[in-house]
């Protein structure tokens, strides 16, 4: 990816909000590269710029990184597994001892 043309795609405030994005992105295999001054992380700062991160993807993939941005996802659009029933909430290997009733 080196020597690749890469474009910024969205600024955000804050490294929290720039890692969702860089999630949303890598889940779709869009490479993605996060461009920030680390002293606005250090002390939370986002004024002038300072909390600002931009968010960068390669020249070729900028379409299809818009696209997913622009995805909006319901409830029902979402593959939830079903969690396992547990059969039991006893700890396994253990007998009751009478003689402490």
């Amino acid at each position: 990816m080196e020597g690749e043309n890469w474009q910024v795609i969205s600024t955000t405030s804050g490294l929290i909000k720039a890692r969702i994005i860089e999630g949303r992105l890598e889940a779709e295999g869009i490479p993605v590269r996060l461009q920030y001054e680390p002293i606005g992380e250090i002390y939370a700062i986002t004024v002038d710029g300072l909390g600002e991160v931009q968010i960068l993807v390669p020249e070729q993939w900028v379409g299809q990184a818009l696209r997913v941005l622009a995805k909006e996802y319901s409830e029902e659009d979402l593959d939830w597994e079903e969690e396992p029933q547990a059969t039991s909430h006893k700890p396994q290997g253990f007998k009751k001892d009478d003689s402490t009733q």
